[in-house]
């Protein structure tokens, strides 16, 4: 299957005695995927979608969009929906207005337009402000608006910089679960701070640092779901009797937590029984288990 964004070795600086924005930097995100794109500040995120966008030419290295070489307008016309960061919106017009205008410049017939505008303002559920100036909204409401116009006309590939930025947990919650819905019919890029949200939608992790990719692959993958389980426990395990029923498996304490570390190909359901009934004739009680590490403790070992 073709890769939706492909980078080889791209590289880009703001003058030439700038340290580079983006470093020989070379990633891969699956069709259909959704993407977390996570690192500090500084680490090239935003560069890297200016790229993709044609806001910015690249210095040198490769970059294939949707199987085809570098930013074409002609050719990504209706393709590529891009969410800036600081994304500003016209006031003085309604949420349909700026969404049926944005269908029509990509092509869209009056009528497919005014549809498409209706379909992304349910999904975002803005459908009850259809006749409020934009102006008028709540910068949470705003900031959907937003997301909904890198929707309009279902593209291929879709940019979103800091989507849940600003938002309520309930309005964060909602906006989450519709990214989450599209999952297999477009290919999504979500460049956040909040690696908790990131972690509920995503199911591919690309990792920058100082403008080099320095880890990408499956979530489950980046945060060891298929050989770690970190254990919350009220008191200390029986590491003895673990070690002697899974002499393969490995235990560190991480803080409040013991982290259990699996051979490649162990079956960590049969493990966790195991582990559960040892506990319990131990008398430890289980506060709490979780199947790999967060992705914040796995971007954080990541650029150690």
């Amino acid at each position: 299957m073709t890769d939706a964004l492909l980078f080889r070795e791209v590289t880009k600086r703001y003058g030439r005695r700038a340290a580079p924005a983006l470093d020989a930097c070379s990633f891969r995100v699956p069709t259909g995927a959704v993407c977390g794109l996570v690192g500090p500040n500084g680490a090239g995120k935003t560069t890297a979608f200016s790229v993709v966008s044609g806001f910015l030419l690249a210095d040198s290295g490769e970059v294939s969009i949707l199987g085809e070489p570098g930013f074409s307008p002609a050719r990504l016309k209706g393709r590529l929906g891009v969410l800036p960061q600081d994304a500003e919106l016209p006031d003085r017009h309604t949420p349909p207005e700026l969404l049926v205008h944005l269908g029509r410049l990509q092509g869209l017939s009056a009528a497919e337009a005014r549809s498409e505008s209706e379909r992304v303002l349910t999904l975002v559920r803005l459908e009850d402000r259809i006749d409020s100036a934009i102006a008028t909204l709540s910068h949470g409401m705003r900031r959907r608006v937003a997301v909904a116009s890198a929707l309009v006309g279902r593209p291929e590939l879709v940019l979103l910089d800091e989507p849940l930025a600003g938002l309520d947990p309930v309005q964060a919650h909602s906006l989450r679960d519709a990214l989450a819905a599209l999952r297999g019919q477009t290919t999504l890029v979500v460049s956040s701070h909040n690696l908790a949200e990131l972690e509920r939608i995503c199911d591919w992790v690309v990792m920058l640092d100082h403008g080099r990719c320095v880890r990408q692959g499956p979530l489950s993958e980046v945060t060891g779901q298929r050989g770690v389980v970190v254990w919350e426990l009220a008191g200390d395990p029986p590491l003895s009797a673990l070690t002697e029923h899974l002499p393969h498996h490995s235990w560190r304490r991480d803080g409040t937590h013991w982290v259990q570390e699996a051979p490649a190909g162990a079956d960590l359901d049969a493990a966790s029984v195991v582990v559960m009934r040892l506990l319990v004739e131990a008398g430890v009680g289980v506060r709490g288990v979780q199947r790999g590490v967060s992705l914040e403790t796995s971007f954080l070992e990541g650029r150690d």
